[in-house]
């Protein structure tokens, strides 16, 4: 089968991305949108260009990255190892499997007061919020990956004698990864949007203390050119996840 080109779909994207630009240029014309609101894209961009080209930025986007890499490692040992836990039994699936989706459906930045008190303005109650909202995704996606595979591919296994650790690795495991990976592809990408915005209500360092730093400070064009940086933060992280998804599949394949 001819591989269909990718071209038109590049050329679509520019065009929206093009379009914005071009919204946003108009909306900044004179008589128009107060530059304090929105400032005008070319000293915005200048912004963004010193952020990736000094050093500047640096000790906040650590503090950033730091409580992502650690509240996704948290949120992903405990959903995959809770997710397997339930679906080793049909009970357990039953009554877990919509309890697990109703707490997921709670909007988790509720609790955050409650973490910054308990773990403070530091990146406790980040880490906290973010494995929190990452962890649902995660824990649900296990369950439904490793709790529906065929039953007919698990008996034909024990009857070849397949041990539990055989059964798991060699079945189980390449029918649910597909799922499995879906689900932490999800907590990566929200795990980084949480801890960003827990950072813009309250923190003390980060990209998004930063960015509202700039705020109070009427800094528009930085703290716009610290948006953009954010925004292609989050690209970056999706398209890397996404991209060793696919490999993933590929993979196992």
């Amino acid at each position: 089968m001819k591989k269909e080109s990718k071209i038109p779909q590049r050329l679509i994207q520019l065009g929206v991305l093009l379009a914005i630009l071009l919204v946003w240029w108009w909306g900044t014309l004179p008589g128009r949108i107060n530059p304090l609101l929105l400032p005008p894209p070319a000293p915005v961009f200048k912004n963004f260009w010193l952020l990736l080209t000094t050093a500047s930025i640096w000790p906040d986007l650590w503090v950033t990255v730091h409580e992502w890499i650690v509240a996704f490692l948290l949120a992903s040992t405990t959903g995959c190892t809770l997710g397997y836990v339930i679906s080793r039994s049909g009970y357990a699936v039953r009554v877990f499997d919509p309890l697990l989706a109703g707490l997921y459906s709670i909007p988790a930045i509720l609790l955050f007061p409650l973490y910054l008190l308990f773990f403070g303005l530091g990146s406790g109650s980040k880490i906290a919020i973010g494995t929190t909202i990452a962890f649902f995704p995660i824990v649900l996606n296990t369950i439904a990956g490793l709790a529906y595979v065929d039953k007919a591919y698990i008996r034909a296994a024990q009857s070849m004698g397949a041990n539990d650790f055989q059964l798991f690795w060699s079945v189980m495991m390449p029918a649910a990864f597909p799922v499995v990976l879906t689900g932490l592809r999800l907590g990566c990408i929200i795990a980084f949007l949480a801890i960003l915005g827990g950072e813009t209500i309250s923190s003390l360092a980060g990209l998004g203390h930063r960015i509202v730093s700039l705020a109070e400070n009427m800094e528009s064009a930085q703290m716009f050119g610290n948006i953009l940086f954010a925004i292609l933060m989050a690209f970056i992280i999706n398209g890397t996840v996404s991209y060793v998804e696919a490999r993933g599949r590929r993979g196992m394949q």
